[in-house]
């Protein structure tokens, strides 16, 4: 049964960095849009905060495949995701109730989101990773 943990943990990994690797990349093309966009949010130093987002994004993801130091990348991820979530996703302030509703969505989604990276900060990387030795 041990192997099938180890398998279900890989592919808890790989799935978890495929939706920060993307998303990072993608910003890598226009960082000064999403800067612009992080600054009519009211976000301190866009351009600065435009970057990290980008290295926790790429880097999250790139160490979530390898399976290395995964504690430390759970929690910086899951921090993350807490403050994009309190920065982009209030519904509660959103008049039009789809756009209130989709915002939700995001929010609860997020919410699963750190859920999961939990799942990961206590369980390790599974046998298949970089960082297995920590649970040893």
């Amino acid at each position: 049964m041990r192997i099938l943990d180890d398998l279900a943990l890989l592919a808890g990994r790989l799935l978890m960095a495929s939706l920060f690797l993307p998303m990072g990349i993608g910003k890598i093309g226009n960082v000064a849009g999403f800067a612009a966009s992080l600054a009519a949010k009211g976000v301190p130093m866009p351009t600065l905060m435009a970057y990290a987002t980008i290295a926790v994004e790429v880097g999250g993801g790139l160490l979530l495949i390898l399976g290395f130091i995964p504690r430390i990348v759970a929690v910086v991820l899951a921090g993350f995701v807490v403050i994009a979530t309190a920065t982009s996703h209030v519904f509660w302030t959103i008049a039009d109730p789809a756009a209130a509703m989709g915002q939700q969505i995001h929010f609860f989604k997020n919410a699963a989101i750190i859920g999961g990276l939990l799942f990961y900060f206590a369980s390790g990387p599974g046998r298949f990773a970089l960082g297995r030795k920590e649970w040893n």
